[in-house]
């Protein structure tokens, strides 16, 4: 098991924009002797998750975990109803919003399904894209949606990186909860990039068992906090409403 736990590391090592690591740099982000990285780096190749160029000592994800994703994707049949109230959202009066559902992993936000908007200056995010569950509109939504227990799994993971940062979480949470149940969504001026502005719901399905964030959001000079609340917050709130199953 302690393997499997690492090979998984390993494959979370990849960030935003890059192509391949080394041995040293999955050594470096997760702490794990060298020699270990190099028998799972050797394993995920055997298996078909990493592709090893041999010439320069690097690795890349191979297509076996993009079928792995696309398997989680198909999987979860929100994202293929939320096509619809998404688009219509994203097609409101507002050109620059940007529109996304995501799911909780760990301290992360990760999108499923994104409609970015139609001007050239949008938010860069796609399917795949990772934001903090705490600084985020979209991961406090998550959070004021989750059962307890899975709440405090992600406030033990917050921990387990930091005290502060489970303090803080706490805080975050605590104010998220509050807004949520005066106003019906959650905000984020500012918080995740200081140049972002944006509000969510949460959507739930499977009887509550699965709790997703449903988002609206865009430059701050051009998305601002009073449209969105007094135009695209009943908006997302009654596309959660055809999104959510409870029973």
């Amino acid at each position: 098991m302690t393997a499997l736990a690492r090979g998984l590391d390993l494959l979370r090592c990849f960030r935003r924009n890059e192509i391949t690591l080394t041995n040293s740099d999955f050594s470096e982000r997760t702490g794990l002797p060298k020699a270990t990285i190099s028998r799972l780096t050797h394993t995920l190749c055997a298996l078909d998750y990493l592709v090893a160029d041999a010439r320069v000592g690097t690795y890349r994800l191979s297509a076996g975990v993009l079928q792995l994703g696309y398997g989680v994707l198909s999987a979860m049949d929100v994202v293929d109803r939320a096509e619809v109230e998404m688009s219509a959202l994203r097609d409101g009066p507002n050109t620059y919003v940007t529109v996304a559902l995501g799911e909780q992993h760990r301290l992360d936000v990760v999108y499923l399904m994104t409609k970015r908007s139609f001007e050239n200056v949008s938010l860069s995010i796609r399917v795949g894209s990772r934001l903090p569950i705490f600084q985020s509109a979209i991961g406090r939504s998550i959070l004021v949606g989750m059962q307890d227990e899975d709440r405090e799994r992600v406030f033990r993971f917050a921990h387990e990186h930091s005290p502060e940062m489970a303090a803080e979480g706490q805080k975050h949470y605590a104010e998220a909860a509050a807004e949520y149940a005066d106003k019906g969504f959650v905000s984020a001026y500012g918080t995740w990039r200081s140049d972002v502005n944006g509000i969510a719901v949460p959507v739930s399905t499977l009887n509550g068992a699965r709790v997703y964030g449903l988002n609206v959001g865009g430059p701050a000079f051009r998305v601002k906090k009073k449209q969105l609340e007094t135009v695209y917050a009943d908006l997302l709130k009654k596309a959660a409403g055809v999104l959510s199953v409870k029973g």
